[in-house]
């Protein structure tokens, strides 16, 4: 047992984790029994020299060794705590067959087990990424006056949204995870998968075949899970026990989140934010530079869970801040801290989009629209921004992509002062399409003195007949909701807006045709236009707040 021990101290340090003070003891493959009958195993992590502390309870569909063992378990055993670190259903051991999202259950039957063991202290916390922190909100309002502390790091309370993007599908992250999933067998896997799995997705969204067959293409075999996400939208009954927003704010547990401007939840874990707030309560939030899986991200939460827990299990409050939101600041390089999100003194600002590609204040004059052409069967590409694995660099060099014919830039002058925008970014277009079913995309974009065009952030909107209603001259004003941004434009910099149609394979191509997403098999070009004018003033609005 020490040799293990050491070796596992010894893990955690080239992860760059803390070790603490105690060593650990490992008890594997604990049975759980679901409600149903299966059986769920589970490792429990103990300091050997402290009697029935906290328990922060982990539960994976990633594997319980390996990685996460060292990071959830090992990591919170050295410093005090117990660690039960589980493989939810269908994984490494765990019994039945996995159902993703489907965890509400599992979730009640492992805490009310939990309770009843031996070693149990009487309180415990929760922890983890991405779905390791969506498995906290399936219990969160159920879990009984233990639960003392919640830590989630880029999640939320629903994956309907952030899969189904402003209407649209996201199809490479989707087809990531899936991939995943499927071979997430053994310890190591992560490591294979982690490296394979962006690469064999894109190689399959990129073959051109119907959405239906890309499982096939990816993982060897059809997904059901890939394939219900195809016929099931986002207002379908699919979602119903899916989808545990409706009660974020009766959570009464202390809940820490962290988040990252380029990662894929991070509009609908703000949205949670919201919704403790209108609750009544106190979270934390901390949003950095990182895209979802960024291994930085990953190991500062670790220390900041144990601070949290620390606070809330132990009442020991000195490792917390002293304002409860803290934000990175892209292109400034710095850390800030504010009572609340959105931040005091943010003011929303239009920056209305001009004739011959201006960006300014002052609403355009009279002009006559800008024109592209979509062309699914040539689909706008996505270069940077939000991703799953970081496989696209999250930040890149749009100009290439602003060469483009079925790319339109507005671009403002040369900023003589800095100007920094922290908040919700959304934005207003007026369009008129060939099209009923087609889409739009906005990206805002920093451009240097060097001309080069770094994305800050984006959103996208599908279009349905009727939704929006077009005017008598077949004119529609979409709004569209753009990821948060948090950023300095320096002086000598300028702001730009791009306007498009496609972000393949990062959302699946509209055909125009309206026919299922899945089988859709036919394409038809989109001619769009985009107006600026007095009575059509299309902007993009941002968040702007004072410099310090």
């Amino acid at each position: 047992m020490v040799g293990l021990s050491l070796m596992r101290r010894l893990g955690t340090t080239a992860l760059g984790l803390p070790n603490g003070p105690h060593r650990v003891t490992v008890r594997r493959d604990l049975e759980v029994p679901a409600a149903d009958g299966i059986t769920l195993l589970a490792d429990h992590y103990a300091p050997a020299d402290v009697e029935r502390p906290p328990t922060v309870l982990v539960r994976s569909p990633y594997g319980r060794r390996g990685p996460f063992g060292l990071m959830c378990g090992q990591a919170f055993a050295s410093h005090g705590f117990q660690a039960v670190v589980q493989s939810v259903r269908g994984g490494f051991g765990s019994g039945g067959v996995f159902e993703p999202l489907d965890e509400s259950e599992d979730g009640l039957a492992t805490i009310a087990w939990l309770k009843e063991q031996p070693w149990f202290g009487g309180t415990f916390a929760m922890h983890g990424p991405s779905y390791l922190g969506y498995v906290q909100w399936a219990v969160a309002d159920q879990a009984g006056p233990e639960l003392k502390a919640l830590s989630m790091q880029v999640t939320a309370s629903q994956f309907r949204d952030a899969i189904n993007v402003g209407g649209t599908f996201a199809l490479e992250s989707t087809l990531i995870w899936v991939d995943v999933t499927s071979r997430m067998k053994h310890p190591l896997s992560g490591i294979t998968t982690g490296l394979m799995s962006p690469r064999r997705a894109r190689r399959a969204a990129l073959s051109g075949r119907p959405l239906a067959e890309l499982d096939v293409l990816a993982t060897g075999e059809q997904q059901r899970f890939f394939q219900d996400l195809l016929v099931n939208g986002p207002d379908t009954t699919f979602w119903d026990k899916r989808d545990f927003s409706p009660t974020v704010s009766e959570v009464a547990a202390p809940v820490n989140m962290t988040g990252g401007w380029y990662d894929i939840f991070l509009p609908w874990q703000l949205k949670d934010y919201a919704a403790l707030r209108a609750g009544g309560h106190r979270p934390y939030l901390t949003i950095g530079p990182w895209f979802h899986a960024d291994q930085r991200m990953m190991r500062g939460s670790i220390r900041e869970s144990m601070d949290w827990f620390r606070a809330h299990l132990l009442d020991d409050p000195s490792g917390l801040r002293e304002e409860p939101v803290r934000v990175f600041v892209t292109g400034a390089d710095q850390w800030r801290e504010f009572p609340d999100w959105p931040v005091p003194g943010m003011r929303e600002r239009r920056w209305h989009l001009q004739p011959d590609g201006g960006l300014g204040h002052d609403r355009a004059p009279e002009s006559e629209p800008d024109r592209y052409r979509y062309d699914p069967d040539h689909p706008t590409p996505f270069l940077g921004g939000p991703t799953l694995l970081g496989d696209n660099h999250p930040v890149t060099d749009q100009r290439r992509l602003e060469r483009r014919r079925d790319v339109l830039t507005y671009t403002s002058d040369v900023l003589d002062d800095d100007l920094e925008i922290i908040g919700p970014v959304t934005a207003e277009l007026f369009i008129r399409s060939d099209r009923e079913h087609t889409d739009f995309v906005v990206r805002l974009c920093d451009v240097g003195p060097d001309e080069e065009s770094l994305n800050l952030c984006e959103g996208m909107r599908r279009l349905v007949p009727g939704t929006p209603e077009a005017d008598d001259e077949g004119v529609r004003r979409v709004a569209l909701e753009l990821w948060p941004a948090g950023h300095r434009f320096q002086a000598g910099h300028r702001i730009r807006v791009q306007v498009c149609s496609g972000a393949y394979p990062r959302v699946a191509r509209n055909p125009g045709t309206g026919e299922p997403i899945g089988t859709a098999s036919r394409m038809l070009t989109a001619d769009q236009e985009i107006f600026h004018e007095p009575g059509r003033p299309s902007a993009i609005v941002l968040p702007e707040v004072p410099c310090v």
